[in-house]
């Protein structure tokens, strides 16, 4: 009678552990989910599975640290659109946004819902489903809560500023005043609370065009905005205290406010470094100094004279970001943009209203032609790539990919607009009887391309899908900035922004370029900034495929790696347990298989019988807190 020893022997696989190592062949055994022998050769008798994975690469499975999954993951806890790409472990309740506190609702405002439609542009149908489900208030119940998830990754879960504020003093007080000194001390409270029950760590949110999106308060940002830096100090000494981590985007209005408040990072000033985590190291297209004040700014906290622990992320991609109309995560920095961001997704007459406002049309218009015309300092920081904006306004830069016009099909806006100047002009161009209709329809004479861009909007609204690349357009700098080691390749994003953004497919585009730039030596190097690296900068137990580690591991098929583009193999479907579209990303044949907790979820390109039929991720608490335990 056969006795195994193992459940599964992978075996012949060029194994990249973590370490930053050289890849090695040999095999990798599990048992009861855990790592049970790294060897060669190991006996194939001694399992009762055993797979050939010779010209495969093994590695630990890949971490995804900046995510929205806290909604997606009350709906279809496997996260699906990320474990197909090898993503195992998640950290979810980033940019100060979560469920810790549950749904918080007080019978008239429902912070859920308030907080993440136009901050992740996630619709309010959606988000109003998931609030339905919450049963829980506090954040010791919210972890008792997802540990009952048949989760597929491993899910690790901050602290969220906006909701501790929200938890401390009502949504509305959070962003109409300042905390009372009892608001203040509870919310001290909440945070040690969360820390002492191993939260690893707290996110805040500082960018100037995140909004609320219900009224009275849409005009207003979201809580943590309104947080003092006396504020953020005395919270993230809480942090600092019990060596968490500190997730945070900038508040980009002043570059001295910035570097003030990521100084909380230096152990020379405050007797102990403060582990930091910032959004984002990109190459923004409209102004080329940020990324080189990234990296200034970078070195110097890290250096001898501040001795900080900060570390920027970056994402191994193109910015490319779609809109729906004038709907777009870049909108919300744009006075005239947020005017019809504000609205709900689903309300165009609400936008057709804004723009029928007396006085808009020249405000867009002046908006849109600001720095394209004439003399000025707007026209000179265009011109040198400085603006204030992310977003470009180029309507060359600018592709439409789908509208009701079927001829503008892939088109830019830039070449509609010639060719209405042209049939304006009475030349024959229109592509065929449908278009001919929709030109007909434009002001004549057209003014110039922001009177074209304001019909646009206002005649097809979300049924005009368009895209742009706002950041890490060059090849060169994209490729520098993923693999410096000073920059942690993440800000996927994941589960936010569902028909705007897909970068679920970030980790793999970063093994491309790596494999691309220094062949074996640069996979060995991002494998370790994929797992090891973020699992200790985050303090979990994840990354690893050392002897008695859970076994999250997956195989890769280097050739279709080398293969891959994921911007090509970007797509919109209909998800029905979201009920809405969604961008995801396909990346078949790359992803061999998928282990979590040692059962296989991924393999021929499709998920097993076990995904999502019984809990296989766990939740991750803080090493030092298990230790502690």
């Amino acid at each position: 009678m056969k006795t195994s020893r193992w459940d599964t022997l992978i075996k012949n696989a060029m194994i990249f552990d973590g370490t930053g190592a050289l890849g090695t062949v040999g095999d990798i055994a599990i048992h009861q989910g855990k790592i049970a022998a790294r060897a060669a050769n190991l006996d194939a008798a001694l399992a009762d599975r055993v797979i050939d994975a010779s010209g495969q690469w093994l590695t630990p499975g890949l971490l995804d640290v900046h995510t929205h999954y806290d909604l997606e993951v009350e709906l279809a806890p496997g996260l699906a659109e990320s474990v197909r790409h090898g993503t195992t472990t998640v950290v979810v309740a980033n940019c100060s946004l979560g469920l810790a506190y549950g749904a918080q609702r007080d019978g008239t405002q429902d912070p859920i819902v308030d907080c993440f439609a136009r901050v992740e542009n996630i619709p309010k149908p959606v988000l109003k489903r998931i609030a339905d489900r919450v049963n829980w208030n506090t954040s010791d119940e919210y972890l008792a809560h997802l540990d009952t998830l048949n989760l597929g990754p491993n899910i690790v879960p901050m602290i969220p500023y906006s909701m501790l504020r929200i938890a401390a003093m009502g949504i509305t007080p959070s962003v109409t005043r300042a905390p009372t000194v009892s608001e203040l001390d509870h919310m001290e409270r909440l945070l040690e609370k969360g820390m002492a029950e191993g939260y690893v760590g707290f996110s805040s949110d500082s960018l100037p065009f995140h909004y609320l999106a219900n009224d009275p308060n849409r005009d207003l940002r979201i809580p943590s905005q309104y947080g003092t830096f006396s504020e953020v100090k005395r919270l993230t000494n809480v942090v600092r205290r019990w060596d968490r981590i500190w997730q945070a985007t900038p508040p980009i209005e002043s570059p001295l406010t910035v570097f003030r408040t990521f100084m909380l990072t230096s152990a020379r000033l405050y007797g102990k470094a403060l582990k930091i985590t910032a959004v984002a190291a990109l190459d923004v297209h409209a102004n080329r100094t940020l990324v080189k004040s990234a990296i200034v700014m970078s070195w110097l906290l890290n250096s001898w004279l501040f001795k900080g622990h900060f570390v920027l992320q970056s994402l191994a991609a193109r910015f490319k970001v779609w809109g729906d109309g004038a709907t777009t995560p870049l909108s919300e920095e744009i006075p005239e943009l947020r005017a019809l961001a504000m609205c709900d997704l689903e309300d165009t007459a609400a936008r057709r209203k804004v723009i029928d406002t007396p006085g808009y049309a020249e405000r867009f218009i002046a908006m849109w032609m600001d720095g394209k015309t004439g003399f000025g300092l707007a026209r000179l920081r265009r011109w040198l790539r400085i603006e204030h904006y992310a977003m470009r306004r180029d309507l060359a830069e600018m592709t439409i990919d789908r509208a009701p016009v079927a001829a503008w099909q892939g088109e830019s806006f830039e070449a509609v607009y010639a060719r209405l100047q042209q049939f304006q002009l009475g030349e024959n161009v229109a592509r065929d009887a449908q278009e001919k209709s929709a030109l007909e329809k434009f002001a004549k004479p057209i003014a110039n391309e922001g009177a074209f861009m304001l019909h646009m909007l206002r005649e097809f609204d979300r049924d005009l899908y368009w895209n742009t690349i706002s950041a890490n357009v060059s090849e060169k700098s994209l490729r520098k900035l993923t693999m410096s080691p000073m920059f942690l390749p993440a800000f996927a994003d994941s589960g936010a922004h569902l028909t705007n953004l897909a970068f679920y497919d970030a980790n793999l585009r970063a093994l491309r370029i790596a494999f691309e730039e220094r062949g074996l030596a640069g996979v060995a190097f991002m494998v370790r900034r994929l797992t090891r690296d973020p699992a200790e900068l985050f303090n979990i137990d994840a990354g690893s495929i050392a002897i008695g580690a859970q076994a999250d591991v997956i195989l890769l098929n280097p050739t279709a790696l080398a293969k891959h583009d994921g911007e090509a193999a970007t797509r919109r479907i209909y998800r029905e347990v979201l009920q809405h579209d969604q961008l995801v990303n396909r990346s078949d044949g790359v992803v061999a298989q998928v282990f979590i907790n040692g059962a296989c979820v991924w393999q021929n390109d499709a998920f097993t019988p076990v995904f999502e039929s019984e809990k296989l991720g766990r939740v991750l608490l803080a090493k030092t807190h298990l230790k502690a335990a």
